[in-house]
């Protein structure tokens, strides 16, 4: 017994100081993330903090040298400006009506593929996800042509059809909700809704469905920020005025003569009160869907 208890004694400091030596060394990588990420967020940060702080800037002192974080004499010019002489409010109802439409659509089919794709077998499932897959990798530059032509031969080219339509399946999105149903939908859940006698899409709809909050959180918000900030699409399908989003319109301002910066700040500033209200209020499903599967036990 009292061999037990010497032995024991004397192996506790370096079973003690193991753990502490880990976290001594672990502390210099630790700090080195810690200054990594506060870097990356600097390269995020100060470029929205000039934007805001040059909306409320005279044109002339957009650009001084050297350039000051904060205006000296703040103004609101920019925006009643911006307000008075360009339809902007026009250009945001559009914008936002689109992205609203498309995501709706978007989670909604989706979804739908998605669930099909994890939970049934037909034949060439296989091949079709992997082709579905693959188109991730083309870039929408090579497409915009084909896409325009396809557009206009079915008879979409009504700007507001054709600014939703070609967006409602990504594969981005399909590809989600597959590996995440799979995931967080077990198959006895499904065969006991269909014990109850429910038909496979009221399952979806009544099972399948709620069990993909977050994930439906996670690509709602991403479906919103791509439809939102896409310009593109966009400037190849819009010629009216009237049916301008909120990126065509700020273009248009960039590219007026004299380069209208002061209008162009303040209306991305404007611009992006929707997409923050979004990303606040889908916050914790845009992390829970982002985290899914990476926490297992």
């Amino acid at each position: 017994m009292s061999t037990t208890l010497t032995t024991t004694a004397e192996a506790s400091p370096a079973a003690t100081i193991a753990p502490v030596r880990r976290r001594r060394a672990t502390r210099p990588a630790r700090a080195a993330l810690y200054a990594a990420l506060v870097a990356l967020a600097l390269v995020y940060v100060v470029p929205l903090l000039w934007a805001l702080s040059s909306s409320f800037k005279d044109r002339s002192d957009i650009f001084a040298f050297p350039p000051t974080l904060w205006p000296e004499s703040a103004t609101l010019g920019n925006y009643t400006t911006l307000l008075a002489t360009q339809p902007f409010w026009s250009w945001m109802l559009m914008s936002t009506v689109i992205a609203v439409v498309s995501t709706a659509a978007t989670v909604f089919l989706c979804s739908l593929a998605g669930f099909g794709f994890a939970k049934y077998e037909f034949r060439g499932k296989n091949l079709l996800f992997d082709v579905m897959f693959s188109s991730m990798a083309i870039p929408f530059a090579v497409i915009v042509v084909p896409l325009f032509i396809l557009v206009a031969k079915l008879g979409l080219a009504n700007p507001f059809f054709a600014l939703v339509v070609p967006w409602v399946a990504p594969a981005f999105g399909i590809f989600m909700m597959r590996q995440y149903t799979e995931q967080s939908v077990p198959d006895e859940i499904l065969d006991a809704a269909r014990i109850d006698g429910c038909s496979e899409f009221r399952a979806f709809l009544t099972v399948v469905f709620p069990l993909l909050r977050p994930a439906v959180g996670a690509l709602a918000v991403w479906s919103f920020l791509n439809s939102y900030n896409n310009l593109l699409w966009p400037l190849v399908i819009v010629a009216e005025p009237e049916f301008y989003t909120v990126p065509l319109g700020l273009q248009a301002l960039f590219g007026a003569e004299g380069r209208q910066y002061d209008l162009v700040m303040a209306g991305s500033v404007l611009a992006a009160v929707p997409a923050l209200i979004v990303f606040f209020v889908l916050r914790k499903q845009l992390v829970n869907g982002l985290t899914a599967g990476a926490v297992k036990g």
